[in-house]
This record gives C-alpha cells, structure tokens and sequence, in this order.
C-alpha cells in the first residue's frame, strides 16, 4: 500500500572475484587442486557438476566437515557466488548482484523473506522486480535442508525460470 515509501538506492555488488576464489585459493586436498581449477570452473552449466561433488566432499569426508566447522560463511559465500555468476550469466539479462537491504527497501518482494537471508547478497532484476538466492541456497544445502538434490537442479531450475523466450 506505501510502497513508494520503500523506495531507495539500491546498493549493487560485485560477487564475481568471490566466485573466482573457488578456483583460485583452494585447499590442500588432492581431488580439489585436480579439479577445482579455471579449466574445469569456466561458469558453464556443466562446471556446477564439481561445485555439487566439491560440496558433496566438504558434507561428507572428515577433512570436509572440518573445512566447514571453521569456515561455514566463507565457503557458502564462494559456493553461492559461483553458481550465482553462472545463473547470471546464462539468463543475460538485467540481473545483477545487490546488497539484500538494498533490495529489501527497493521493493516489496521481499518482505516476507528469513531473517537468515538478510546479511546475503543476492540477484535482482529491476525490470521483473525479482530476486534469485543463490547464496542462500548454497546454504541450504552445506547445512542439508535444501529442498533441491543438488545445485546443478537449482541452477537450471533459475536459468529456466527468469530466461525469457524470443
């Protein structure tokens, strides 16, 4: 109803080093340097079949569940900026990565949102007044209450979702 009261600069952000980090600083842990590398992480679609087995490892191996004890938000973070950048990519339209606040104050759409939600960065498209979270998908699943199997179903699910048809 006084939605024109909301209204305030959205603040944009720049998660695409976040995301290169996944193939620039990776661990000690042999499958992660044979396979977290540019070559294999070049934001195809395809490339989010080793972000699902690096988080599959991180959920499921003792060196993992370590990684995550100690560095839960940095890797969710890296996790979700990933996936976000190749979401963005693919859809190539006018999503583009903003502080949550921002966006919450911009617009309506995400007054019922989680309170988790809100120290994320996420996508949003201005034109389609719509948010995609991979950040906080990528949190969903580190802490196994994603309600998708896996990222690469999440990712093509978005891509699908906000790609408009010529």
């Amino acid at each position: 109803m006084f939605n024109f009261l909301k209204k305030t600069n959205l603040q944009k952000e720049n998660l695409k080093g976040t995301a290169k980090l996944m193939y620039q600083d990776v661990s000690e842990v042999a499958w992660d340097k044979e396979n977290l590398t540019k070559q294999n992480l070049d934001f195809s679609i395809e490339s989010i079949r080793f972000i699902d087995q690096y988080a599959k490892n991180l959920m499921s191996t003792e060196r993992g569940k370590e990684l995550l004890d100690q560095y839960f938000d940095g890797l969710a973070e890296r996790i979700g900026a990933y996936i976000g950048e190749v979401i963005k990519n693919h859809i190539k339209q006018d999503f583009h990565w903003y502080e949550f606040k921002t966006v919450y104050l911009h617009s309506s759409i995400l007054d019922d949102s989680d309170s988790s939600m809100k120290k994320q960065n996420l996508l949003y498209s201005i034109k389609k007044d719509t948010v995609i979270l991979p950040l906080f998908e990528a949190v969903q699943l580190l802490k196994g209450k994603s309600s998708y199997p896996n990222l690469l179903n999440y990712v093509e699910q978005m891509i699908q979702l906000n790609s408009t048809s010529k």
